[in-house]
């Protein structure tokens, strides 16, 4: 089981469309993807249909069995979805107030990773998508991936929460006393402006090493898709914003072995 966290110190950067689009292309080729919803406003959750605000068994359950000192098998949060290969481990917005919560608990850092360990054998893949904001969320998904994924618009501000969670990496690693593996992905590129042309060559000029050398362009059928409630792979596999997922994946696949065919 590979396990990707998708995280950037900033909203509104793509992380779930990155995290949905990902965890589609391969279940459409028959691998068997876990997405976990670490945020509490519960986007990834909505777009498969599991409503925060009312679901019961969620990465919540997890820490609540964490502060009892009780271990939930990760079947018993994990929920089907309706799209080929996907499972879903929601959030609940319960999940807002875990930080206050947990700020004297100690070993909470580790829940997610615990749970991911003791289901490693059903699931190939995992996608968590992160909130936007460093604290026990972020810090379990952190602490329980392979690599990280970390989805930047082609736009000034989002350059500035890169330099925050950049931070937060060397942090991190710091206490895994390893640094964390992690890809920077250009997002929601318009290479018609000036902003997104200058944005992407700071990047490409700053984070060589680290830096995806493709972009994920901006596409409005990935918000006709959301509003579906379908991945957009299943509804237009070849519209463009799909085609450049693909080549991620591919990128994915040659450094991690995620066994992605590409089409063709």
């Amino acid at each position: 089981m590979y396990v990707w966290a998708v995280a950037n110190q900033k909203g509104g950067v793509g992380k779930t469309t990155t995290t949905v689009t990902l965890a589609s292309l391969l279940g459409l080729q028959g691998e068997s993807v876990l997405v976990v919803d670490m945020d509490p406003h519960g986007s990834l959750s909505s777009y498969f249909g599991c409503i925060p605000e009312d679901v019961e068994n969620s990465v919540y359950s997890l820490f609540q069995a964490g502060v009892k000192g009780e271990e939930r098998p990760l079947a018993s949060v994990v929920h089907p979805t309706e799209v080929q290969g996907i499972s879903l481990l929601p959030a609940s917005t319960a999940l807002a107030t875990l930080d206050r919560q947990l700020s004297e608990q100690a070993g909470m850092g580790l829940v997610l990773r615990r749970a991911l360990e003791r289901g490693q054998k059903q699931f190939q893949h995992v996608f968590v998508d992160c909130p936007p904001v460093f604290g026990i969320l972020m810090l379990n998904a952190l602490a329980a991936c392979s690599s990280l994924l970390i989805p930047v618009q082609t736009e000034y501000l989002a350059l500035k929460g890169l330099e925050r969670m950049l931070h937060t990496l060397e942090m991190v690693g710091r206490s895994r006393r390893a640094p964390l593996e992690h890809l920077i992905v250009p997002t929601l590129y318009d290479r018609r402006t000036r902003a997104g042309c200058d944005s992407l060559a700071a990047l490409r000029k700053r984070y060589t090493d680290t830096l995806w050398d493709g972009v994920i362009p901006i596409d409005t059928k990935f918000r006709d898709a959301s509003q579906l409630g379908r991945p957009l792979p299943e509804v237009l596999p070849d519209s463009r914003g799909v085609l450049a997922y693909a080549e991620l994946l591919e990128t994915l696949s040659e450094r991690y072995g995620c066994h992605y065919r590409k089409a063709g």
